[in-house]
């Protein structure tokens, strides 16, 4: 069970690098302080399409990565 439960965090380790990778970059240049700050205005919108969804999967796959180390530690100590 340990071997299955390890096998599993291996895989999905590799899934979220890949699923953070994909994400699109938000880039907060040092300019914005210079400047006043007038282009975040409207940086702050909410993410829609690719975004979101990436956004959805990296927090779920998180999840499950955290519940499977869990059931990892609770299996080793039994």
């Amino acid at each position: 069970m340990y071997s299955l439960l390890m096998t599993i965090l291996l895989i999905l380790s590799v899934i979220i690098i890949i699923a953070v990778m994909m994400q699109p970059a938000k880039t907060d240049s040092a300019m914005s302080s210079l400047t006043g700050g007038a282009g975040d205005l409207f940086a702050k919108q909410k993410p829609r399409g690719f975004e979101a969804f990436m956004q959805k999967v990296t927090a779920f796959l998180l999840f499950l990565f955290f519940a499977i180390t869990i059931a990892m530690v609770y299996v080793s100590a039994h």
